[in-house]
């Protein structure tokens, strides 16, 4: 039995993929736009709903999933605005007005993570779990946690792509961020590994030296979350992780750093801690879907 049929957007700072779903057998219809200017690209995301809602049925929400900073609190008159993003163009967009008065419809705004980590764990690899984390390791890195059902908001959403880790000792690399430099999205997101060996990802051999050093700053991360909000889950998505032999190096050096220090039952199966998200590169548009339902129930 399909659910309420929901508008949802996977804003990314590379690509745009709107859809109209109901869940994870019933995706009626996507278009991966591309995230170029501000004007342009929101022109396309209206064309896009205005003409499949006329095909497929008005949807009953609309649920977005941005990359950021992005302002979260629907008390705030910037609510749905993308803030001070390193996207180039895109400070202080308003990403959700345009949508929602195409639409007229309820509409969420949440982080592209947050939704990615919200669709896993309503229907993927954190099912049934009510802690959680996901990291997406991409174009950026962004960070979710979800402690005891509820996805973590602050004065604003974790910025977990930023925090600092230890450099590696074989690491001269002087970091990608233009804000921090040497930050976990500094250091380990696909650009940084790109300008760092002057190679795509993709093309680097499994026995690469750039693997190892990758492995310790995502396992130093996985610490940082341990430490402060332990979850039974932690999920590694997005395009670096797609090289599958960088999860076990993950898990090893994780247990290293971890020195035995912490005796949950979760960590005693690295393999089945540290997974890759079981709706792969559908997890944020899911993740949207539940959002946008979750919007209608309450």
């Amino acid at each position: 039995m399909h659910g309420p049929l929901i508008a949802t957007l996977e804003s990314g700072g590379t690509k745009m993929v709107a859809a109209l779903a109901s869940g994870p057998d019933d995706i009626l219809v996507r278009e991966r736009i591309p995230t170029t200017a501000p004007d342009e690209t929101i022109s396309a995301l209206v064309k896009f709903f205005t003409q499949t809602s006329s095909q497929f049925g008005q949807p009953e929400a609309l649920a977005i999933g941005t990359f950021g900073p992005a302002d979260l609190n629907p008390d705030s008159p910037t609510y749905g605005h993308i803030t001070t993003t390193p996207k180039p163009g895109w400070s202080h967009t308003n990403l959700l007005g345009p949508l929602q008065k195409a639409l007229d419809v309820p509409a969420i705004f949440d982080t592209d993570v947050d939704a990615a980590l919200f669709g896993e764990v309503t229907w993927g690899a954190a099912k049934g779990l009510k802690n959680a984390a996901y990291f997406t390791i991409g174009t950026g890195i962004g960070g979710a946690v979800m402690i005891n059902g509820h996805l973590i908001h602050g004065a604003g959403h974790p910025e977990m792509g930023h925090m600092r880790v230890k450099r590696h000792a074989d690491d001269h690399f002087e970091g990608h961020c233009p804000f921090h430099k040497d930050c976990l999205e500094g250091l380990a997101s696909g650009p940084a590994i790109q300008n760092r060996w002057q190679s795509p990802a993709e093309d680097l051999a499994p026995d690469h030296a750039a693997w190892n050093i990758q492995a310790d700053y995502l396992a130093q991360a996985c610490v940082n979350v341990l430490m402060i909000a332990p979850p039974q889950k932690i999920i590694l998505g997005g395009g670096v992780m797609h090289q599958a032999h960088l999860f076990p190096l993950v898990r090893k050096r994780l247990a290293n750093l971890l020195q035995g220090y912490l005796s949950y039952p979760e960590l005693e199966d690295m393999d089945d801690f540290i997974v890759p998200p079981a709706l792969g590169d559908n997890a944020g548009l899911l993740g949207c879907v539940a959002l946008g339902q979750r919007l209608l129930r309450d």
